[in-house]
């Protein structure tokens, strides 16, 4: 474990907020069943539903974490690849994606749609547990080197109480970065970069300009409080920053696709951007007054923001690990 990974989890631990189920359940939602054991794994799965976007995009939810589908006559990119025991029914609905009802699609040997590229927004298993058959059928994996590392050893999630197994080596991206890149499929620039400690350490972006889609990732919460997962580097003031990051390359007509629910706008962005940066200042200081989580949650500080967002209480316990995680560097603030 590199000394960066091994300070992170035991400055935070130092600061243990126990695990509740009043609010680990809504957070447990976010992960498919089948990461907390297997005995769920022959439950039956729900076919997922296939949202079309433009005439080359799609949007399939309900395998998992969502996923974006760009079509093509030398195949599918898939941006994220779902739970595991979705795996079956996502790859039936990519076979029904335009290009392959017309016979346009290339195949791959074993009569699966042909994937060539794949992205890993983060190493969340509702977001890369398609990722080991991919890897079978020849897919390159494509993530930021920390999705890597995360898929690569034992995790422990404080937050969910939960332990995860390192996955093996076929579940790993084949192809990482550091910042940024681009690529072309199918006459389609693909843009993608970091966006630095926000939901985890190693989100990423992939924008589709052309089309102006972007998928966002966990960056972006559909309907509810955004999920710092501070036990993998994630924090309120990288979100802040990555929002912001978001708002700078979009515009008022981009579609903005969420790690997870409906399709959201740049307004929407722009609320969850604007309630960030209010929070992590507010916050901030209620931590040098010395209030703790409970406290923090106590106060009604997001009560502005409730409305829109839901209940806080998840919010405010990752807020206030993250903040003591970054208290260094937060020190400077004013």
């Amino acid at each position: 474990m590199s000394g960066r990974r091994q300070f992170l989890k035991t400055l935070v631990g130092g600061g243990a907020v126990l695990a509740s189920p009043a609010w680990m359940s809504g957070a447990a939602a976010l992960l498919p069943r089948r990461a907390f054991g297997r005995e769920h794994a022959q439950e039956r799965v729900a076919a997922p539903t296939v949202e079309s976007l433009t005439d080359s995009l799609a949007l399939i939810a309900g395998a998992g974490g969502n996923v974006v589908a760009l079509s093509g006559p030398d195949g599918v990119v898939l941006v994220d690849t779902g739970a595991a025991e979705s795996t079956h029914e996502l790859l039936k609905a990519v076979a029904t994606l335009p290009g392959a009802r017309a016979g346009n699609m290339a195949k791959s040997r074993s009569g699966s749609p042909k994937i060539p590229i794949a992205f890993n927004t983060h190493w969340h298993w509702d977001h890369t547990g398609g990722n080991e058959a991919l890897h079978g059928l020849g897919t390159k994996l494509i993530a930021h080197e920390n999705t890597r590392l995360w898929l690569g050893e034992p995790i422990w999630s404080e937050w969910q109480n939960r332990h995860y197994a390192p996955r093996p080596k076929e579940a790993w991206p084949t192809d990482t970065f550091w910042t940024d890149g681009k690529i072309e499929f199918g006459g389609e620039p693909i843009e993608y970069g970091h966006l630095t400690q926000a939901h985890t350490d190693g989100d990423l972006y992939v924008y589709f300009r052309k089309q102006n889609v972007l998928a966002a990732g966990c960056v972006l919460a559909a309907g509810r409080y955004p999920i710092l997962d501070y036990s993998t580097g994630g924090w309120i003031g990288g979100m802040a920053d990555a929002t912001k990051k978001l708002l700078d390359i979009t515009d008022e007509k981009t579609r903005i696709v969420p790690g997870i629910g409906p399709v959201q706008t740049r307004a929407d962005l722009a609320a969850e951007h604007e309630m960030l940066a209010a929070l992590w200042n507010d916050l901030w200081h209620q931590m040098l007054k010395g209030y703790g989580a409970s406290d923090m949650i106590a106060s009604g500080i997001t009560k502005t923001y409730d409305a829109r967002f839901g209940k806080p209480d998840l919010f405010l316990q990752q807020s206030f690990q993250g903040l003591y995680a970054h208290v260094r560097e937060m020190r400077g603030a004013v």
